[in-house]
């Protein structure tokens, strides 16, 4: 605990899953964390209390992803409440599952508005306000590196579209200080894809442990690449998915 007291973070989609279990975990290493939501207002407020009631700093601001004029201000009203930023985790993203001619043009768009571009816009905004020790994380999936089910191509797509950027971004900040990574998980137990939900008991099968995963998992593989042990690795690509890709 500790590990980034003084620091100022910003978690998009963190009302609730990943993202929630995120905020509270940079909160409990003594960070300041924003968090951003676009249809959860109690749940965002709820994330926001519980880290205060434990001394913690914490804001919500509604932003959607797909609107990247909002995640800028979600980005500037974060450095005006916070006086500084040192850590972006690209949490927010939608999944949908259709076959090739039933997806639509308006689902596509939203897939890549929310995943690729609010993510852009984000980070963006963002490392115009980082120094020396910035950290970007990106939420990937291992899903980039191949699609478990039919209907998933273009959520595929999106996300090896974020392992693109992230060695990109990982070379072009890198000079600056900035390390830039991303994390795959791969079945965690959510809202999104429920440890009992219908996809479950497949998924469950191709997992080495035989289990889904657990919010609070990723967030600490989130925790290590924005505290300071995490200062050399920059362009990775870290998967936490209980060996379905072994």
């Amino acid at each position: 605990m500790g590990t980034l007291k003084g620091k100022v973070a910003l978690v998009t989609g963190g009302s609730r899953g990943i993202g929630a279990a995120i905020a509270r975990r940079l909160a409990h290493e003594g960070a300041a964390v924003a968090i951003t939501y676009a249809a959860s207002p109690v749940k965002a407020a709820e994330v926001v209390h519980g880290i205060e009631a434990a001394g913690g700093r914490a804001l919500a601001v509604r932003a959607d992803s797909a609107d990247a004029e909002a995640v800028r201000s979600a980005v500037v009203q974060t450095v005006k409440t916070f006086g500084r930023l040192d850590v972006l985790v690209n949490n927010a993203g939608v999944a949908t599952l259709a076959a090739l001619e039933e997806l639509s043009l308006a689902e596509f768009d939203r897939l890549m508005a929310v995943n690729v571009r609010g993510l852009f816009a984000a980070t963006q905004a963002a490392v115009r306000h980082m120094g020396e020790g910035g950290r970007i994380i990106n939420i990937g999936s291992t899903s980039s590196d191949g699609a478990l089910f039919p209907g998933m191509a273009v959520y595929a797509a999106t996300k090896a579209a974020v392992a693109g950027l992230t060695r990109g971004w990982a070379r072009d900040l890198g000079p600056r200080g900035i390390t830039v990574n991303n994390v795959q998980p791969g079945p965690v137990d959510t809202d999104m894809n429920p440890a009992d939900g219908p996809l479950a008991a497949g998924l469950k099968g191709q997992i080495a442990v035989q289990r889904y995963g657990q919010g609070d998992e990723v967030a600490s593989m989130v925790a290590y690449l924005a505290g300071p042990e995490g200062a050399f690795v920059t362009g990775a690509h870290l998967k936490i998915d209980g060996g379905l890709t072994a």
